[in-house]
């Protein structure tokens, strides 16, 4: 009897393991993806959207931004902005219970470095930006703004600054994902 009692808990962690090994490779790819999707957005704020509002006249600058931050906050930015961190954490919970220590680790590192970047937004840039976001956003109908390089000049060089931040760790999450999908997909070498 106690053989029987014995034997279920093992074939359910049998079961469970199987489960989450059969889980991991779509969970690390859409991680992945998040990621980068994240990453590739910040990026293109990096090399293009506010290197093309510098060369424009601060008009064009507010007006750009204050659009840009009314428009950014949607339920498609909220899914992946969040879902990049929450689904590498499931990875990285699946990874360890199929028993798959480096990838695991790899993931956890996404994990960590995503989370700094959530942490860099919400205590850099929330207190920073979204204050010169609402700033911006008050300053109104750009037309009647008597200094708007004073509005851009307060707004410009903090939120440039932190935004390279959060692209250097969104990018180096993605990096470490990319890494941990490469280790569960690597076959054992033959002996």
């Amino acid at each position: 009897m106690s053989a029987a009692l014995g034997a279920a808990p093992v074939r359910d962690l049998a079961a469970a393991t199987a489960t989450a090994s059969r889980a991991v490779g779509p969970v690390l790819a859409t991680a992945t993806a998040a990621t980068g999707l994240m990453a590739g957005l910040f990026f293109a704020f990096d090399v293009a959207v506010m290197p093309g509002l510098a060369a424009g006249d601060d008009r064009t600058f507010v007006t750009a931004m204050q659009h840009i931050n009314a428009s950014i906050l949607n339920p498609v930015f909220g899914a992946v902005f969040v879902g990049a961190l929450a689904v590498p954490a499931v990875g990285t919970w699946l990874l360890h219970r199929s028993g798959q220590r480096a990838a695991t680790l790899w993931t956890a590192v996404a994990t960590l470095l995503y989370l700094a970047a959530l942490v860099l937004t919400s205590a850099v840039n929330v207190p920073l930006n979204v204050p010169l976001n609402d700033r911006l956003a008050a300053a109104g109908d750009p037309a009647a703004v008597t200094d708007l390089a004073a509005v851009r000049a307060a707004f410009e060089p903090t939120w440039t600054t932190a935004n390279i931040a959060r692209t250097v760790l969104c990018a180096a999450a993605a990096v470490a994902l990319t890494r941990a999908l490469l280790l569960l997909h690597r076959r054992p070498a033959a002996r």
